[in-house]
């Protein structure tokens, strides 16, 4: 299948970006702390569209989109859950994060954990290691399978050379420019899926007659399309499913890909700053995500696979340069994730295992370097996994994206928020989370009308880490740190 040129420049001008991006940020990543968090020296509004970026990835252009044509008016309960998730986040954990981290010097979220609880053990760390290396691997498969969808939709090329082009270029600009580059791209990957799902979602509306024509198709495709709780009405089932979108958002509270973006401000004012850019590009991302869905289920009811609205959308209705302007968006929105998690995983056996957990001595710069091959390594781990070519994004990605949620997002908050909390609470809140989640998909989740499984991941974890921390003993000073930090953000 031939390819226009004008489908194919924007691509070709977004890649050379983006490996530009990586040539130039490669100087700040000579260290540790400048390789995994960019030597804690990022502007507000790079963290804000950095953090949105990341959270969102090809789940959204793609899924939500998806999702918005499959169930019509019931997806906008995850528009709720990510909008108050991520609002909550800047409130009420981002300023606070930060002073603990800093605080500590810490560059890894396991950093973090380990001074908070005082934990001399590794058990914190280790626990942690695991979680985030399997979840990771999870993810990224999800991702690249994301670029392989786009690749194929929009150009006709095969799936395979869609996975192989999105994954050289992404592990490229992230291993050789660290998290400044991965930070840098997002801002360029978020500006563009916020114009793309600012316009896609008019231009479709105004192709299928306004408004109320698209809700006129909708009621005659299937009136459940235009309910809100969906096709199971207000029922325990429609309940549930409203429940299980809305549980969505609360990973923004505490995965750990997200907690590096507020360590790596370069002071607390920053995070204030990037708290109000951070809220409305969400209201962009989702409400013209769920919007396009709905609108192409207007324009193309016979779609056999729900997720390539986005693609067909902007081939029937664009000039074919916007076609390859789509396409990018899309690519941005997965690589910013990919990205994301090949750096997080990085630092995970770099930091947290080569140097914290097996006592490693090479010096900081050569851990950098460690950091960057490790970077190649986990990539070309996640590609053969993907290759096999997953089908439902959507699904799959929120797999993953709970699962560090369930892990994370308990702990976080209570360490934050409760001194009681313990280091064996935390750990055993932690593990058992992460359990619940996984044993959730795997065992249950059928039976309770498809419950999303972050809801009893987060529960669990968070009432074993409040049980456990009852029981034992806190860690020396916590009380008075917490005091402390307490008393410093009420002066800034």
């Amino acid at each position: 299948m031939s390819v226009s040129i004008w489908v194919l420049l924007p691509l070709i001008v977004y890649l050379a970006v983006l490996i530009a991006l990586g040539v130039w940020s490669r100087a700040a990543g000579g260290s540790m702390e400048g390789y995994f968090v960019a030597g804690k020296r990022l502007p507000s509004w790079v963290i804000a569209f950095s953090t949105n970026a990341t959270g969102e990835s090809g789940w959204l252009l793609l899924g939500l989109t998806g999702m918005g044509y499959a169930v019509g008016i019931h997806a906008l309960w995850v528009v709720l859950g990510e909008v108050l998730g991520v609002t909550l986040g800047w409130v009420l954990v981002a300023r606070r994060f930060k002073a603990y981290t800093d605080r500590y010097g810490s560059i890894t979220v396991p950093d973090f954990l380990e001074d908070r609880f005082g934990d001399t053990s590794r058990a914190l760390r280790s626990a942690a290691v695991v979680i985030i290396l399997s979840m990771v691997t999870t993810y990224c498969c999800a991702q690249l399978v994301a670029s392989g969808k786009a690749f194929s939709s929009f150009l006709g090329v095969s799936y395979t050379t869609g996975v192989l082009i999105g994954t050289v270029v992404t592990m490229f600009y992230t291993a050789v420019g660290g998290f400044k580059a991965v930070a840098y791209s997002d801002v360029v990957q978020g500006v563009l899926m916020a114009v793309g799902l600012f316009v896609l979602p008019i231009v479709g509306f105004a192709a299928a007659g306004g408004w109320g024509a698209v809700m006129s198709s909708l009621e005659a495709v299937d009136p459940a399309l235009l309910l809100p709780m969906g096709e199971h009405g207000v029922s325990w089932p429609g309940i549930l499913s409203a429940a299980s979108f809305a549980a969505i958002g609360l990973a923004f509270l505490g995965v750990p890909q997200l907690l590096v973006r507020f360590m790596s401000a370069s002071d607390d004012r920053e995070i204030v700053q990037g708290s109000l850019y951070s809220v409305l590009c969400i209201l962009v991302f989702d409400f013209g995500a769920v919007f396009t869905g709905i609108a192409g289920r207007a324009l193309f009811g016979g779609l056999g696979d729900p997720e390539t609205v986005m693609p067909t959308m902007s081939h029937e209705l664009f000039p074919a340069i916007f076609t390859g302007i789509f396409l990018v968006v899309v690519l941005g929105a997965i690589m910013s994730t990919i990205d994301s998690l090949l750096i997080l995983a990085s630092a995970a056996v770099v930091r947290d295992g080569l140097q914290k957990i097996l006592g490693s001595t090479a010096s900081d710069q050569a851990l950098a370097r460690w950091g960057r091959w490790t970077t190649f390594a986990v990539g070309a781990i996640a590609l053969p996994f993907a290759l096999a070519e997953v089908q439902v994004i959507f699904w799959f990605v929120l797999f993953a994206w709970s699962g560090l949620a369930a892990a994370f997002t308990p702990v976080v908050l209570l360490a934050l928020f409760w001194k009681r909390t313990t280091r064996t609470g935390a750990l055993v809140g932690m593990i058992g989370g992460f359990v619940t989640t996984i044993w959730w998909v795997l065992q249950l989740k059928a039976r309770y009308y498809d419950l999303y499984e972050m809801i009893p991941g987060f529960l669990v974890g968070l009432l074993l880490t409040v049980v456990v921390s009852l029981a034992t003993r806190p860690p020396a000073g916590a009380a008075a740190e917490m005091a402390e930090i307490d008393a410093r953000l009420r002066a800034s």
